[in-house]
């Protein structure tokens, strides 16, 4: 038949375009989502700050006195203290500074850096007053010592003061106080688990826990010498809980 009428080859032209705008449109890919992979690995997760805590007791002393620094930290890895070097990222050391001085702790770890400052006054000592305290000059019974200064006994790998360690330490303070003239050792003493260099210096920690202890009630710090023994020397050589805890002490001993 032959299309020569306007309106029929209009009508042909249409149909023919809508035809083929139907087959482009079936036949195009439908578009695909993101490929998670595409965008790399998730960041990980930042790793805690560290803190840190830096301590002097007492933090004045006379010229040749002696104090005890403590310090904690959390996340450290590696721990400093400018003018004493590398320490454990928890401790405690007895220092002698010759003039007053700032001791300043940094702790680095994964997630940073921070540091910790305390300060130390030394004192030009003054001429000793003669006491008149009644048994000032009395250096009293080594049975009456033992008596009054009893042990303190610490947890599995801690020198924390538990609450019946501060009851002895109390009764050990006010007894040295009132006998000024006695000097003592703290020996400080480890379970034989563990390396001979870790409980060398555990003792020294639990050692120095009691000092400060006897410090902080008022016993001049210049009476006390402190040691370590570590698990050198043990009171109970039994495989036991009961003897283990005999062996984690800091004993006191006239300093003679």
């Amino acid at each position: 038949m032959n299309m020569t009428h306007p309106s029929l080859r209009k009508a042909f032209l249409l149909a023919t375009t809508a035809a083929a705008l139907t087959l482009a449109t079936g036949c195009h890919k439908k578009a695909s989502g993101i490929d998670p992979n595409s965008l790399g690995p998730a960041p990980a997760a930042s790793a805690p700050a560290p803190t840190a805590t830096l301590t002097a007791d007492p933090s004045a002393i006379d010229l040749g006195g002696s104090v005890v620094l403590n310090w904690r930290t959390t996340n450290a890895s590696a721990v400093t203290i400018e003018g004493i070097g590398p320490v454990n990222v928890n401790g405690t050391q007895t220092v002698s500074p010759s003039n007053s001085t700032n001791f300043h702790l940094i702790a680095k770890g994964d997630g940073g850096t921070t540091e910790a400052n305390v300060r130390v006054t030394v004192r030009v000592p003054v001429a000793p007053v003669a006491s008149t305290t009644a048994g000032a000059g009395d250096m009293g019974s080594d049975a009456a010592f033992h008596a009054a200064v009893q042990d303190v006994f610490f947890d599995y790998d801690s020198y924390d003061l538990r609450p019946d360690a501060q009851t002895n330490a109390a009764q050990a303070s006010a007894y040295l106080v009132a006998h000024p003239n006695i000097k003592i050792i703290i020996g400080g003493y480890c379970d034989s688990r563990g390396s001979a260099e870790y409980n060398l210096a555990l003792g020294e920690n639990r050692a120095n826990a009691a000092k400060t202890a006897l410090v902080n009630a008022g016993v001049a710090p210049g009476r006390i010498r402190v040691v370590s023994y570590g698990k050198e020397k043990q009171f109970c050589t039994e495989e036991n809980e009961s003897c283990w805890q005999e062996n984690r002490r800091a004993q006191f001993s006239l300093d003679r």
